[in-house]
């Protein structure tokens, strides 16, 4: 007995950027396991080259990578396609590069650790807002913690200096081996 029609997931490709191997064939491998025609790049060129032949019409990327960031790979994707729906993952996150990732093109920004399910529940979600679906209006947005708000301050810095450590405790007018233990700390949640 077939299933009926609508139950028949559609393939959609879905571009997988990311530099860390391990992460990437795995998140690719479940994508295929659920329906999704996946490919995948490990840089921001192979990414290029990849979205031209393939044509994806979503794509997971990365934000930190050796070579060109996540943030400039979202910008040339959204070049290539401004249709394509991107989703930017990173395990250092912050309002500040969040809103760049959104001004470049980015559709979300998702903190690592990530699982398949809720990128896909953002590719839904944002099919459903673009389309004739009626969806429910996105929560008040709430005030970050203090220490949320130290930490992302720090991020920015820290990005604004290059990553380096001694000018960004400089800036920041605190001791670098303080800052260190900062950085050694899990980003703080909600």
């Amino acid at each position: 007995m077939s299933r009926p029609k609508e139950m028949i997931p559609v393939r959609t490709k879905i571009l997988v950027v990311d530099d860390d191997e391990r992460f990437r064939s795995r998140l690719t491998k479940a994508l295929s396991a659920r329906g999704y025609d996946a490919c995948e790049a490990g840089d921001a060129e192979s990414a290029l080259a990849v979205a031209k032949v393939q044509h994806p019409g979503r794509a997971i990327v990365d934000l930190r990578m050796p070579g060109k960031s996540g943030l400039e790979v979202v910008s040339q994707l959204s070049q290539l396609d401004p249709e394509m729906q991107i989703v930017v993952l990173t395990g250092y996150g912050s309002i500040a590069t969040a809103v760049e990732a959104v001004r470049r093109g980015a559709i979300e920004y998702l903190t690592k650790p990530v699982d398949t399910e809720q990128i896909l529940a953002v590719f839904d979600r944002e099919r459903e807002s673009t389309g004739s679906v009626a969806t429910t209006p996105p929560p008040e947005p709430t005030t970050p913690s203090l220490a949320r708000v130290e930490w992302e301050h720090i991020q920015r810095i820290l990005s604004d200096c290059g990553g380096n450590i001694s000018e960004a405790a400089r800036r920041l007018g605190i001791h670098r081996r303080s800052l260190q233990r900062k950085l050694g700390k899990l980003p703080p949640w909600e």
